[in-house]
């Protein structure tokens, strides 16, 4: 694989006139026939033909210090797991499968997020400039059925969200590796008027859950089959917001999956969650996003104006209180932090 550049332009920057800007440029229709006019290096070009026929990319994680920052990130966040990692017979599914957010606190966590390299190459690859907002550290798997990220949070406009998922450490087939459905970006976008329920100030054990039985219905219907991602250490994976993925039922509960997602939002959108949300009434349970990058609040924006000004001539969307989950009662944060990555 080749290497990836620190360096962002603009589509206007580089010259290139985009018809489409409230698409992402690899989830536009215009992609391939754009791509070569947008100066992208024979790797960024790859990542992006990858992004646009198959919904995700693999790549080496540009960093020359991540070995060294992965062990130090597995040393600091091994204790709040509850696992015995020293013993090789111990069972490490046993504690807890996740810590949310510990960029906050752990610097490595922090620097992988904020990777000026990979944030660059989302930007131009999406058309917007790309920043960090949530990080998810796990030891082991989640074993968690096929979902799209989309029902979790979303953006306006639509399907600007992505995910980074890193591996650290190479991944075994007993050790619940991540898997997707290649293509399954370009299937229906999952919301509660599509499956006839309404979401706006619901609360759900599971966010996902009223969404299971339309995935398992589309996958039967294109007789899709799953690839799985055998990862070695340093390499990361790229997905688009509305892939379908998952996490492998764990074989050997001895063995470690240890892995950090990061998960994107592009400026000049209004971000919300679908789940909880009735986009036909204006109902938005919209969030407030900090960007891990500056620590700074993002606004919601619609095409550069706030979002509460554009909604002032009679929406009804409604602005989370503060924090990174927007303003959810305790059932759907829960549900929330049970429900992100793969």
């Amino acid at each position: 694989m080749g290497r990836i550049v620190a360096t962002f332009a603009t589509t206007q920057e580089m010259g290139v006139t985009n018809p489409l800007p409230g698409l992402p440029l690899i989830e536009s229709p215009l992609f391939l026939t754009m791509a070569d006019a947008m100066g992208l290096s024979e790797e960024e070009k790859r990542i992006g033909r990858d992004l646009f026929q198959q919904g995700y990319a693999v790549f080496d994680f540009p960093d020359a210090d991540i070995d060294a920052r992965i062990e130090r990130i597995k040393t600091r966040l091994a204790p709040h797991y509850g696992v015995d990692f020293a013993d090789p017979e111990a069972d490490k599914t046993s504690g807890e499968r996740r810590i949310q957010d510990a960029w906050q606190s752990d610097p490595d966590v922090q620097s992988i997020a904020a990777n000026e390299a990979v944030i660059a190459l989302l930007s131009k690859l999406y058309g917007r400039q790309a920043f960090p907002f949530q990080t998810l550290n796990f030891p082991v798997g989640t074993q968690q059925e096929a979902h799209s990220d989309m029902v979790h949070f979303s953006s306006l406009p639509e399907k600007f969200m992505c995910g980074v998922w890193l591996a650290m450490e190479d991944i075994q087939p007993d050790a619940g590796p991540l898997f997707y459905y290649p293509g399954s970006h370009r299937w229906p976008v999952m919301s509660n008027a599509l499956i006839g329920r309404r979401g706006f100030e619901t609360s759900l054990n599971s966010a996902q859950d009223p969404f299971a039985e339309a995935w398992r219905g589309l996958c039967a219907a294109q007789n899709a089959q799953p690839s799985t991602f055998l990862a070695r250490k340093g390499q990361a994976l790229i997905w688009c917001a509305n892939l379908l993925h998952g996490g492998s039922a764990q074989n050997d509960p001895r063995l470690t999956r240890w892995s950090q997602v990061t998960h994107y939002y592009f400026d000049d959108c209004i971000y919300y969650t679908p789940a909880f949300s009735d986009e036909a009434l204006g109902k938005l349970q919209m969030r407030r996003i900090e960007s891990i990058t500056d620590g700074q609040l993002r606004p919601n924006l619609y095409q550069g104006q706030p979002a509460e000004q554009a909604f002032a001539s009679g929406g009804s969307a409604r602005a989370g209180s503060a924090g990174k989950t927007g303003g959810f009662g305790s059932k759907a944060r829960r549900a929330l932090r049970r429900a992100f990555g793969g």
